[in-house]
């Protein structure tokens, strides 16, 4: 058997055995968001190995069965630690240029989100920057960030444009994120943003604006969709940028185009987004720390995934949270992601995301971790392929340096990762050197 190491898992069809696992978190069960009591069961094993084939897992059984059914396979030893599926970030902003470091000092004197908005901070901030910048010059600085995000046990990453605000600007960054699923090993999820902010030369008048909101329709989506170069759109519905009726104007225009629907909603204040995300059955609405008991009701009467950020409200330095419990009592399936972006979460680490979903959002260990695989999964249309470790399901692991499941969250802050694959490949290899 061999020890852990970078080289222990090589790049052939040899059947591989991950064997010697503390506890084996499969999730396993429906291919789907999972919903109240059910997010209570991450499928937690003792005394089970996991076997994989090509891309695929294979089995979960005794090391002793699998030995007999892969009698060709390599055995890796995982030294006692804990496996799980790997980690799902379904709501990120990769794409951007400078940091923003000097907007968490204006925050510490008293002006909030939208101040330093209108004092061209924040979205404009980043729109301008980007704007300066190549395709490559992006590339090279998003790649880093991407790679370190996987260091977590991330292995699927949902990473978004919207820095742009320009039909050449917006394109740029959506061929920087093809470039990225086609250079990292982690599964790269490319989402359209054009509606992220109205930019600054739209906002002079109410013609102003609706020009940007015809681009948008008429210009950017068609030839986002032409060129397959997202599989989302996504819209920033919130008071003071897009009001309901226009993100269901540009979300419609999307879905005729063929791509799938995500929707900022409710982030600051109430403005019916979850119920327009409900309306036009979009595969997640996002953020939702505003949410109304309408959008609530509304969102668990529909398939959408709740997707839930509260790195961003840590840093921002709110004490209101969404209503994560009021969300799992009601039924709604609710996925936990980092939102990674330049101003408000600068945070490549889903793990202490789960801390968060724990210490501040009241979630049980277990459905922390439902979150950030099955149903973040789910959130990005993903659940019949990733999230499990059980058969058939794509060989997306993550191998954590704890002995029991529920440390994930408890060491907040702290790297546990030791390993990932992602297609029954390396995606994050061990930095321990052991052999």
């Amino acid at each position: 058997m061999s020890r852990l190491s970078s080289t222990a898992v090589v790049h052939d069809e040899t059947p591989i055995i991950l064997a010697n696992c503390a506890q084996v978190v499969t999730c396993a069960g429906p291919a789907r968001a999972r919903r109240g009591a059910e997010m209570q069961d991450a499928g937690v094993r003792s005394g089970v190995a996991v076997a994989i084939t090509g891309e695929r897992i294979a089995d979960v059984d005794s090391l002793h069965l699998l030995r007999e059914r892969f009698r060709e396979a390599r055995e890796v030893d995982c030294g006692g630690r804990v496996l799980m599926p790997g980690l799902v970030d379904s709501h990120t902003h990769g794409i951007f240029g400078r940091v923003r470091a000097d907007e968490q000092e204006l925050r510490a004197a008293g002006l909030d989100y939208m101040e330093i908005a209108r004092r061209g901070g924040g979205i404009h901030s980043s729109v301008r920057d980007l704007r300066t910048r190549s395709e490559d010059e992006l590339f090279e600085l998003a790649r880093p960030r991407l790679q370190r995000l996987m260091s977590f046990g991330t292995t699927t990453i949902e990473v978004k444009s919207g820095y742009g605000l320009s039909l050449d600007d917006e394109l740029k960054s959506l061929r920087v994120i093809d470039r990225l699923a086609n250079t990292l090993p982690a599964r790269i999820v490319p989402t359209f943003l054009g509606a992220h902010e109205i930019p600054l030369n739209h906002r002079e008048s109410a013609a102003a604006r609706r020009a940007y909101v015809d681009i948008l329709i008429n210009e950017m989506i068609p030839r986002v969709a032409r060129e397959r170069l997202a599989t989302f759109a996504d819209v920033f519905c919130e008071t003071g940028v897009y009001t309901a009726d226009e993100s269901r104007e540009v979300l419609t225009a999307a879905r005729s185009a063929g791509l799938k629907l995500k929707l900022h909603a409710d982030e600051l204040t109430s403005s019916g987004g979850a119920e327009l995300a409900a309306s036009l059955n979009a595969t997640s609405a996002d953020h939702l720390a505003a949410v109304s008991d309408a959008g609530i009701e509304a969102l668990a009467s529909s398939e959408t995934v709740a997707t839930l950020l509260p790195g961003t409200l840590l840093f921002l330095g709110k004490t209101r949270h969404a209503p994560a419990r009021r969300f799992l009592e009601a039924g709604v399936p609710v996925a936990l992601a980092t939102d990674f972006n330049p101003g408000t979460s600068p945070t490549p680490n889903l793990p202490l995301i789960l801390t968060l979903g724990v210490s501040q959002l009241r979630m049980s260990a277990s459905e922390a971790i439902v979150a950030a695989t099955v149903n973040g999964a789910a959130a990005l249309a993903l659940a019949h392929r990733v999230g499990q470790i059980a058969p058939g399901f794509s060989a997306d692991v993550a191998l954590y340096d704890i002995g029991d499941f529920r440390e994930l969250p408890y060491w907040y802050g702290d790297n546990r990762c030791v390993m990932t694959l992602t297609r029954g490949k390396p995606c994050h290899p061990s930095d321990l050197g052991l052999t």
